[in-house]
């Protein structure tokens, strides 16, 4: 009986322990959060990362080439467009018909890269983005200009100026304006004397050599396309690699501490198991609400020209401002900041009917958009996709440097269809669908936009 006893109460002194240990176990595990919860970082997550994938993406199609062709570079060396976008661009969406685009992307990363900008009869900007869609610099004065991470310690030749950017990766978009296809040599010629090198090289006295880039088949895509298709998996994990070498601004710590809760974060390892049952059409539904979510709460930077809708401050600058960053990202990557340049938007008519290429309306301008000395301005169609629109003419703008035909009066009634009119003078095609207008105001008189009427598009059949 004894040794009966004595088995008894070691089965229960270890079972004592074992619940004990499980006990204990259960209090020291940390909470698992639930599912809502998850999503709800999911979001936010996507939105605060979206903008920095789509910069990647974008400089993958970009760089994807052994050699200098039309649309790609490899990494450090310029790509100098030969012609303005026209309906087969694919690179960015809502692109800029009025300029002729020098763009390069940048790896600074071991060392400051040489930009020299010559002198120019004309508007030449360079604007500086880093991997998060901010502009980081502009740079719109002859110079030769070293762009370098802040930590870069070494010593400058004279006459180059320093330029700190936040992020290894860098875009460097140059736009120079151009007036008609006769134009087009001039431009060329500012193009040869833009100089892109590293430090290096430039102190040895600017002999350099590019070294060959490579190209794969599977980096021929859309950027917002290849994105905008990425698993959970896919897209957080390539958020926190791009993280390690573009590092998120110490604004952003805040958000952070959140999102490491899901694992998105600088070297982190996102686990899609966290997503539970269901994740897939979760995620689908969640990318479907994507550009209403964003563009409701980009409603808040609207400003108004006239019935015109632009985007305002923060723009190009955003901050902690994410929504925001992300609907510019999806909607028109690259945006300037407003003292550069303004985008007003209108998808309807004077009477609030969208825009339909069953119908004929007319674009009418009492006056032209007020500009500063070297400023423009110009009026773009793009169709639903946001993309530029097919048309017999290869006419997708209306600029300050079109031969309009004027009223009586001095006013300016632009012609919107899909059918050419009998005179083209003033026709800007339209497509045969859905679309809108983008008006571009570079380099605005702000002072007196405020007074300028806008014009109003009115249907007449």
């Amino acid at each position: 009986m004894k040794k009966i006893l004595a088995i008894l109460l070691s089965l229960l002194t270890l079972l004592s322990c074992g619940l004990l240990s499980a006990c204990s176990a259960k209090k020291t595990q940390p909470d698992t959060p639930d599912t809502e919860t998850v999503w709800e970082t999911v979001s936010e997550a996507y939105i605060y990362a979206f903008p920095l994938v789509l910069t990647d993406a974008t400089k993958t199609l970009s760089t994807n080439t052994d050699g200098t062709m039309t649309g790609r570079a490899p990494i450090n060396q310029f790509n100098h467009a030969k012609k303005l976008a026209d309906a087969s661009f694919r690179t960015v969406v809502t692109p800029n018909v009025d300029t002729v685009y020098s763009q390069a992307w940048l790896d600074i990363s071991t060392e400051p890269m040489v930009y020299v900008l010559p002198e120019t009869d004309r508007f030449c900007n360079v604007q500086l983005l880093d991997a998060w869609t901010n502009t980081a610099a502009v740079l719109d004065k002859a110079g030769a200009y070293a762009i370098a991470l802040p930590g870069w310690e070494g010593e400058l030749p004279d006459g180059v100026t320093r330029v700190n950017v936040p992020t290894a990766t860098m875009w460097s978009i140059t736009r120079t304006v151009l007036s008609g296809n006769e134009d087009l040599p001039n431009v060329y010629a500012i193009q040869e004397q833009m100089q892109l090198l590293p430090l290096s090289a430039y102190i040895q006295g600017g002999e350099y050599t590019a070294p060959q880039g490579a190209y794969k088949e599977e980096n021929d895509f859309v950027p917002v396309n290849k994105v905008l298709s990425m698993t959970p998996a896919e897209f957080f994990n390539t958020a926190n690699t791009l993280m390690q070498v573009n590092p998120p601004a110490d604004a952003d710590e805040e958000l952070l501490k959140k999102l490491s809760a899901i694992n998105v974060g600088a070297g982190k390892t996102f686990d899609a198991a966290l997503l539970g049952e269901g994740a897939a059409e979760r995620w689908t539904q969640m990318l479907q609400g994507l550009r209403a979510t964003l563009a409701a709460d980009g409603t808040k930077y609207a400003q108004k020209l006239g019935q015109w809708i632009y985007y305002g401050k923060p723009i190009g600058d955003f901050g902690t401002e994410y929504p925001y960053r992300a609907i510019i990202a999806l909607a028109g990557l690259g945006a300037n900041t407003v003292d550069v340049a303004i985008y007003p938007k209108r998808d309807t008519d004077e009477n609030g009917a969208p825009l339909t290429g069953e119908k004929t309306y007319t674009l009418h301008f009492s006056s032209f958009p007020p500009v500063l000395k070297e400023g423009f301005w110009s009026v773009t169609a793009y169709g639903n996709d946001d993309f530029l629109i097919d048309n017999p003419l290869n006419r997708y703008c209306i600029n300050d440097r079109t031969k309009l035909r004027k009223n009586d009066d001095g006013s300016v009634d632009i012609v919107l269809s899909k059918d050419a009119p009998s005179d083209t003078s003033n026709w800007l095609p339209a497509a045969n669908g859905p679309y809108h207008l983008f008006m571009r105001i570079y380099l605005p008189d702000t002072k007196a936009l405020e007074t300028w009427k806008a014009p109003v598009i009115r249907r007449i059949n």
